[in-house]
């Protein structure tokens, strides 16, 4: 004679143990689900990362030695340009909306952000005094952009960029942020 085991049961403290269980897993799940969301954040629809084609007032093969060309970002799609380095309220990374291309008395031609490595405010050209000048606090950059006069205590951000085949354009590194 063969003896069987009985068939396992399913008892009222198995139910309430698997109940229980699938209550703590839901209560988790929809506590976590909006952490989540913070922790990995869908990326913004419509950026990307590329060289940014922007148009100068004035030519590059006319800029003298000691001038600076301010150049904006373009709106329409909206644009920054990406900052290579900085210091104090600027990083390297960092998005500013305009800059300054600047020859230096050797030839070189640099591309500088407009933001003044400070607070951020946005700096202008003194053309008499041959700097850069922050109206918020008084900063004051040489045009190879060291400090002159702080309180700034980093000198302006570089960005990357290149020339094109027409003078009158150049490409920055930088984002378009969307339309």
């Amino acid at each position: 004679m063969v003896i069987s085991d009985p068939p396992a049961r399913f008892t009222r403290r198995t139910f309430i143990g698997w109940w229980m269980a699938s209550l703590l897993t839901a209560t988790v799940v929809a506590g976590g689900a909006p952490i989540l969301v913070f922790l990995w954040p869908a990326p913004p629809k419509g950026q990307k990362k590329g060289l940014i084609k922007v148009a100068l007032d004035k030519p590059l093969d006319q800029l003298q030695s000691g001038d600076a060309i301010k150049f904006d970002a373009p709106k329409t799609p909206n644009s920054a340009f990406i900052m290579a380095d900085g210091g104090g309220d600027n990083a390297a990374g960092d998005l500013a909306f305009g800059g300054f291309l600047v020859k230096d008395d050797s030839g070189k031609v640099n591309a500088f952000a407009i933001n003044c490595s400070h607070l951020g405010c946005s700096v202008a050209l003194n053309t008499d005094a041959k700097t850069f000048d922050c109206p918020c606090h008084g900063s004051r950059f040489h045009l190879d952009g060291s400090v002159l006069h702080g309180p700034a205590a980093y000198p302006l951000s570089h960005l990357t960029w290149q020339q094109e085949s027409d003078p009158s354009t150049i490409s920055v590194d930088g984002i378009v942020l969307g339309f």
